[in-house]
């Protein structure tokens, strides 16, 4: 059994296995869009922070310029990861979760997602509202449309989040 174990691990070091990452390819049933319209919320709110960062004026102190930037580095870094993430769920619902017979339900669904996935790109490589509310937009119809598949009724609300924006939310009574 020691041989074995050594010769499976020398095996292992030689030709490693990759690392595989996904949501659930087995499927497991559990999806949902409020991800990726959460990831579209954090794009607008870091949007807003940057937009209300103030610059530091000529006359700023070293302390003052650091800070700024520090705030704006970490803004667009999160800003950036959460436009990914928002890319990540989208094909996630598209690839593992929308089948073809919702395609024929929704003929829209196919642009729908491929408008979602250049939003999220757009959102990273942009820090303008228009771009980051483009990814909610979207997010909010992809999740009209999923929850429609499951039988689900939805409704539209102001978001409880600092963003203070529409979300479609399932009507679970």
């Amino acid at each position: 059994m020691a041989l074995l174990r050594f010769l499976l691990s020398a095996l292992d070091r030689l030709s490693p296995a990759e690392v595989a990452y996904a949501h659930c390819d087995i499927p497991c049933g559990i999806y949902d869009p409020h991800n990726a319209q959460l990831a579209a919320h954090t794009v607008i709110r870091m949007v807003d922070l940057i937009a209300q960062l103030e610059k530091p004026g000529p006359n700023a102190t070293a302390d003052e310029r650091q800070e700024y930037e520090v705030k704006l580095s970490r803004y667009v870094a999160t800003k950036e990861h959460y436009a990914e993430l928002y890319k990540n769920e989208v094909r996630i619902l598209w690839g593992d979760y929308f089948k073809p017979e919702h395609a024929r339900q929704f003929p829209g669904l196919n642009d729908l997602v491929w408008k979602g996935l250049k939003a999220g790109s757009k959102g990273r490589q942009d820090t303008t509202l228009s771009a980051a509310e483009e990814m909610l937009t979207i997010a909010n119809e992809l999740a009209t449309i999923f929850w429609k598949t499951q039988g689900i009724a939805t409704y539209t609300a102001k978001s409880p989040y600092a963003t203070g924006r529409q979300t479609v939310y399932p009507r679970i009574a």
